[in-house]
């Protein structure tokens, strides 16, 4: 295979200090400064008009690589078995400690990813339907990379909504995770999915606080441990994304994780499906008529109008990736 070399600069998927200090008006900077002093707000609960409990019984999809459509050479093995879930593995086989896969889909969206481990990871088709050029690539020195694998591949998926299901490496979890028996906690009393996303959004909220050190400190390529999270109740942006991704997914809610800008921070949050509404992108809390932003980052700090304005229009929300 022929080699060529190509700089890879991916931006990292974190909130970072830009998050907080770079904003669009001093008076959104003079909120935030509010927040700091530890303003929280607790969203009003949405309350099903149903009478009959969902259930709440965890639903963990496990991606698997079958070997039925597979690639390999000697860096690199590709399963796409199941491109019609909206998902491909791939594994690393050599030794080069820095290692990038790029997915570029119909939308013609490059996504960067590390591979981080010699076993199959989870890579998910977001763009849908379409043709997908993979690439992986080795470190040489500083940021440039030496092409070891590259194909194109056609995916037709589908279960469109499995991509939103599935773990991958973003939203990561398993049948043993604590947030996902968190999650069956939550919602047990749940009504219908409004109300488990609710139920989980509220919980969030109210009980995660944002970790400014961590995002000024936090390095490229970060991969948020939801488990770990929960249990130290802090974290930045990714963090709050990939936590209530993990909840709501265990539970049959199809949710992307989402990330791009909120007005000129890069920043990331979450969409929802809920049937008969569709996907409501980047919009959840619903008081029975109306719809706010489904920011839980912003949400768990947010305490003066202006911000609760700010986040509630979705406008200032621009989506760039989707996990």
């Amino acid at each position: 295979m022929s080699h060529y070399f190509k700089s890879i600069k991916p931006r990292p998927l974190f909130c970072t200090g830009s998050l907080i200090w770079k904003i669009l008006f001093p008076l959104f900077l003079f909120c935030l400064m509010v927040i700091f002093q530890g303003c929280n707000k607790t969203p009003e609960p949405y309350v099903s008009t149903s009478t009959t409990i969902r259930d709440n019984t965890p639903e963990c999809l496990v991606p698997s690589a079958d070997g039925i459509r597979n690639f390999i050479n000697a860096y690199v093995a590709l399963d796409t078995s199941h491109m019609d879930d909206g998902y491909i593995m791939a594994a690393y086989l050599g030794s080069n400690p820095k290692v990038k896969l790029q997915l570029i889909g119909p939308d013609h969206m490059t996504y960067t990813y590390d591979m981080t481990s010699s076993t199959y990871e989870v890579f998910p088709l977001s763009a849908g339907s379409g043709n997908y050029t993979i690439g992986v690539y080795e470190n040489i020195i500083d940021d440039l990379y030496a092409t070891i694998f590259s194909t194109t591949i056609e995916a037709n998926i589908s279960a469109p909504m499995h991509a939103f299901l599935y773990p991958n490496q973003y939203v990561k979890f398993d049948a043993s995770s604590q947030v996902v028996s968190k999650a069956q906690e939550l919602v047990a009393e749940a009504h219908d999915d409004l109300e488990a996303i609710n139920f989980i959004y509220s919980f969030v909220v109210s009980n995660i606080t944002y970790d400014f050190d961590k995002a000024e400190n936090v390095q490229s390529g970060y991969i948020p441990n939801v488990d770990e999270i929960l249990e130290i109740k802090t974290g930045i942006c990714l963090d709050y994304a990939a936590v209530m991704a993990s909840m709501l997914r265990s539970q049959r809610i199809p949710t992307r994780l989402e990330v791009g800008y909120a007005g000129d921070a890069y920043h990331a949050w979450i969409s929802t499906y809920v049937e008969d509404q569709g996907w409501i992108n980047g919009m959840i809390q619903f008081d029975g008529q109306n719809w706010s932003i489904m920011d839980p980052t912003f949400a768990a700090n947010a305490g003066e109008e202006e911000i609760e304005h700010f986040i509630g229009e979705g406008g200032n929300y621009v989506t760039k990736y989707v996990y």
